[in-house]
């Protein structure tokens, strides 16, 4: 995509996705209000104010190539990207007070911490599969609070839908020792000294600080 008519919250937020900016970043880079660039992620049929558009045009055109490739990437309708997609996973971030559950993979000769998740099969529900993989994997219980959104990966390249939720039952465990090497809970005042923040959605982050 060489040229955005008009700027919607959904691209705005796709633009911020290609910068892989947090919300804060992208509001410092706009020279607007963080909770600006929270309302697109609220509404993606939001259109910016004129003034807007133009420093959204003008970020644009200051980007890199890397950054133009992945947003015209992340700005295909979701209908486009869905098809476009042969792989898509559903996250839990399940919550227990002020803690959330990660889970650490192994991978490529590496070890990294993440939030639960699973993958979606064609025609099945991700928020059960968010909850189901949960439990497959760590042995808790948990209930889906609200949908946070859903992007193309920027590391992977598939579809994410991500699922903020309640914990009710269980302790963690890791019940699947092939993939994951272990199961803990994480006070949300920690997280980013397990996963570096500028690596975490956004919306995460929003809805997690929002409740401790």
């Amino acid at each position: 995509m060489d040229v955005v008519d008009t700027w919607t919250g959904r691209t705005a937020c796709a633009l911020q996705a290609a910068f892989r900016d947090t919300n804060e970043a992208f509001a410092t880079r706009l020279d607007v209000a963080p909770r600006t660039v929270a309302n697109w992620h609220k509404d993606p049929e939001l259109v910016p104010r004129t003034e807007l558009q133009a420093a959204l045009d003008t970020t644009y055109e200051r980007a890199g190539e890397a950054v133009r490739r992945r947003f015209g990437l992340l700005s295909r309708p979701p209908a486009e990207r869905i098809q476009a997609q042969a792989l898509r996973v559903a996250i839990a971030v399940v919550q227990r007070g002020a803690d959330v559950l990660l889970v650490c993979r192994r991978g490529d000769g590496s070890l990294t911490w993440q939030f639960p998740a699973g993958m979606v099969k064609p025609g099945g529900a991700p928020e059960a599969v968010a909850v189901q993989e949960t439990h497959g994997e760590t042995g808790i219980h948990c209930l889906v609070r609200e949908h946070l959104g859903s992007r193309l990966h920027p590391v992977t390249g598939v579809l994410a839908s991500y699922y903020h939720c309640d914990y009710l039952a269980g302790e963690a465990t890791n019940q699947d020792v092939l993939e994951n090497v272990d199961v803990t809970w994480v006070p949300i005042a920690n997280l980013n000294r397990f996963i570096p923040t500028d690596k975490i959605y956004p919306p995460i982050l929003e809805a997690l600080e929002a409740t401790v």
